[in-house]
């Protein structure tokens, strides 16, 4: 008997010329993100509306950054969780970010940009907006068509407007070893869509429905699209969101960039009264984003298998 052939993400290809809502291709789109998304909490996304100078750019800039010395990394503050730096955990030592909120508008970035390099650095800033902003195009495409594929059109406007947009950069150090060890311990985001790239250092993993975790080898172009737990609790538990974390080996780093489409603080996520019926009754009570977080970031939420099931289940 042969060998069973390696479980895969679903790649769908965002690049097709007529991909405008009405046409043939944005349906047939449409309706590969909505399967992708219930099957497995994410896929495989080719768009290359991002230049390749912004795709390539990206790394460099990462690099750059990371090689701050930690006293000045240290001023990127925020009293909001993981939005802020984070490193040096001595559970996760290979492991540290940045976010920056709303990346997408360049004052933002300069601001941060600033706030590091006090003499500027134009290069970074101007690298870092134009990724973001480009980005956001396609998390902005993912969530109207999985508002389409419910037939959910009418909270289109109020959806759209009830985020922000935080780009988390990352890097993982090698681990000097050829044993695998932890990057980023298993989680699901706490967010509506997470939007993921990486140089081709290899170390993201995905869990499947069954328990089986896979390993996520993108291309080079190609970005991995995540429904969040929130988009998980609006759509009333219809899409999957995957447990997903980061097994390193080897010597090189691993630079990522994940855009994160984050609900606003004081809006209340709640399932559409169309998702909620007797074969798929509430399983969330309306809750709001940002004081979940506080739970999920305190010891309690950080014990419990399912903090936003112990939080606001019904």
């Amino acid at each position: 008997m042969g060998s069973e052939t390696p479980v895969r993400l679903p790649v769908i290809d965002f690049s097709k010329p007529d991909l405008k809502p009405g046409s043939a291709d944005w349906d047939l789109v449409r309706a590969e993100v909505r399967q992708a998304l219930e099957e497995f909490g994410c896929f495989e996304a080719k768009f290359e509306t991002v230049p390749v100078e912004i795709r390539k750019g990206i790394f460099s800039a990462l690099e750059e950054l990371f090689n701050l010395p930690l006293e000045t990394k240290l001023r990127n503050l925020s009293k909001k969780p993981f939005h802020g730096y984070v490193g040096q955990h001595p559970r996760m030592p290979l492991y540290e970010s940045l976010g920056i909120d709303d990346a997408n508008i360049i004052e933002n970035v300069n601001s941060l940009t600033n706030n590091l390099w006090p003499h500027g650095n134009q290069s970074f800033s101007k690298t870092i907006q134009s990724f973001a902003e480009k980005v956001s195009e396609l998390d902005e495409t993912i969530r109207r068509m999985v508002l389409e594929s419910f037939g959910l059109e009418k909270y289109m406007d109020e959806h759209m407007n009830s985020t922000n947009y935080l780009l988390r950069v990352m890097k993982y150090k090698g681990p000097q070893t050829s044993e695998t060890k932890l990057g980023l311990k298993a989680h699901t985001d706490m967010t509506i869509v997470t939007i993921l790239f990486q140089n081709q250092v290899e170390g993201l993993e995905v869990q499947t429905k069954d328990g089986q975790w896979i390993n996520v080898k993108p291309s080079p172009d190609s970005f991995i699209a995540m429904s969040g737990y929130s988009l998980y609790a609006w759509t009333n538990g219809r899409l999957y969101s995957a447990y997903h974390r980061v097994m390193m080996t080897g010597n090189a780093a691993r630079y990522s960039a994940g855009l994160f489409s984050i609900p606003k603080g004081g809006y209340i996520i709640k399932a559409p009264e169309e998702l909620v019926d007797e074969e798929h009754p509430l399983l969330f009570k309306p809750f709001d984003q940002i004081e979940f977080l506080g739970f999920y970031n305190a010891e309690a939420g950080q014990t419990v298998q399912s903090a936003l099931k112990t939080y606001c289940g019904v």
